[in-house]
């Protein structure tokens, strides 16, 4: 392996900053001398996906209109951490009781990933919602139009190749929450 060092940053220049995102447009040189000037880099809150599973095998979706896909998708409950948030559980938590309704009796980090390491900056991080039940008050915000479904959980795996589920990180949190919690084997078969 090639341990190349990391880029050296010479200038950094705000290219958009509003309550959503920072735009910065940096000027850097590469570990082989070469000047990348603007190399954008986009940073947001970390974001909290939760997957939510009931006693009965089902999971807790949400159905919204997304602008960025210009469609209604299927997605898992999810958002991003607020500076009062003291970790992504509590951020889960909110989040699950604010888009669905439902709380967990047990609630658990499974992982924090890097959703795109070439651009982006945040952290995404997974959590595992399991013994959810519905009864608490919703609290959409603007721009949240949500629809709660609560489909069998063998249905949603079925449904993953042909995109049942369209956010590719929601894709990977639910097949890591559920090796977490021991319902699916992401051993390698032998050949």
């Amino acid at each position: 392996m090639t341990d190349f060092a990391p880029w050296k940053v010479l200038s950094t220049r705000s290219a958009l900053r509003d309550r959503w995102i920072d735009v910065t447009a940096d000027a850097v040189r590469d570990a082989r001398g070469n000047l990348l000037d603007p190399f954008y880099t986009l940073g947001y809150p970390d974001w909290v996906q939760v997957v939510a599973l009931t006693d009965d095998d089902r999971i807790v979706l949400v159905r919204q209109y997304r602008h960025g896909a210009r469609a209604h998708t299927l997605e898992l409950p999810a958002g991003a951490m607020d500076a009062g948030d003291a970790s992504p559980l509590d951020t889960a938590a909110r989040e699950l009781r604010e888009e669905t309704g439902f709380t967990a009796q047990d609630i658990r980090h499974v992982a924090s990933l890097h959703p795109n390491t070439a651009t982006h900056r945040n952290r995404c991080h997974t959590v595992l919602a399991l013994g959810v039940q519905a009864g608490a008050a919703m609290a959409h915000e603007a721009g949240e139009d949500i629809v709660v479904e609560t489909p069998a959980l063998a249905e949603v795996l079925a449904g993953l190749p042909s995109g049942m589920l369209p956010q590719a990180m929601h894709v990977s949190a639910l097949l890591l929450a559920l090796a977490a919690a021991g319902r699916l084997d992401l051993a390698l078969r032998p050949t």
